[in-house]
């Protein structure tokens, strides 16, 4: 697999730097914060690549004295009750980080490759179970693997062998939507904000996961692909998630659930609207259209008039 070379070209809600790195833990670094702040007491480099053996990196395709996880098979994600892609029961989600070597003390750095909006979604989903679990020490590489290639930060032919330690989880279900919840917003009024790319969204397509064409009623669209600049490697900036939540009606302030097929694409809408722009009345519905279709007593809006 070949990984694009990143391309600096700055682009108008895109521009690198992401945020003040100082003064507090940003959601965003970039490759410079990580080269001067790896290797300190209490800052570990998460890396969740899937498939770097498969790469064109030659001999060195980690990231020196990164721990090494990868998004799709380390055990982020897990089926429950016939429901793919979900939250994994507490002792197992914090079993996989402690024994990465991480404990409530330090700071995480998520780094995905940074090829995409759906790859990067996998750093956002990572994030989010992180401060799910009450860990507010967390940000993600922007620009991902890519991003620090280009800086010339310092590679390594192996991954390090992480010393297992103790995490505490302190679940904030203000974060995680269920279904219940999602019943109570279409009655409450509450937006729903569905991540995913217009033609799932208006009922023109569907994921396989997914039983039925459409959306929950009622729900606007803020397309996962709009918040991430593939060219660039980097994440929207806080006046572009804004622009994109008030172009859907959706004020900066106002509660809302995000939701996506698998809460994938969703904890990427999750990832503007809460940890960018910071509207804290944001949850994710981690069930999302996989759980929300399995009952086909709830109510789905096709919009596509098929």
């Amino acid at each position: 697999m070949r990984i694009a070379p990143l391309t600096f070209v700055l682009a108008v809600g895109f521009a690198a730097p992401a945020f003040a790195q100082s003064g507090g833990v940003s959601p965003l670094v970039d490759s410079e914060w990580l080269k001067a702040n790896a290797g300190k007491d209490n800052v570990v480099v998460l890396d969740i690549r899937d498939k770097i053996k498969e790469t064109d990196l030659g001999d060195k395709p980690y990231i020196a004295d990164a721990v090494v996880a990868p998004y799709a098979s380390a055990g982020w994600r897990t089926e429950v009750d016939g429901i793919p892609g979900m939250l994994p029961p507490l002792d197992q989600v914090t079993k996989l980080i402690g024994d990465l070597g991480i404990d409530n003390d330090d700071h995480v750095i998520i780094v995905p490759w940074g090829t995409d909006s759906t790859e990067f979604g996998g750093a956002t989903r990572v994030y989010w179970t992180f401060k799910y679990l009450g860990h507010d020490e967390v940000s993600i590489l922007d620009g991902g693997w890519r991003q620090f290639d280009a800086a010339g930060g310092t590679r390594s032919a192996s991954p390090t062998e992480p010393q297992p330690a103790t995490f505490e989880a302190a679940p904030r279900d203000e974060l995680l939507a269920t279904t219940a919840e999602v019943e109570t917003a279409l009655k409450s009024g509450v937006t729903l904000v569905d991540g995913r790319p217009a033609e799932q969204f208006e009922g023109k397509s569907k994921s396989p996961v997914v039983r039925a064409l459409g959306t929950i009623p009622g729900a606007v669209n803020i397309k996962h692909g709009d918040l991430y600049s593939g060219e660039l490697a980097l994440f929207a900036r806080p006046e572009t998630v804004k622009a994109l939540s008030e172009g859907v009606g959706l004020a900066e302030s106002e509660e809302n659930i995000t939701f996506c097929n698998t809460g994938h694409w969703a904890s990427i809408a999750w990832f503007g609207l809460s940890e960018v722009l910071g509207n804290r009345q944001t949850s994710m519905y981690d069930g999302s259209m996989a759980e929300w279709t399995a009952d086909p007593a709830r109510p789905v809006e096709n919009r596509s008039g098929t």
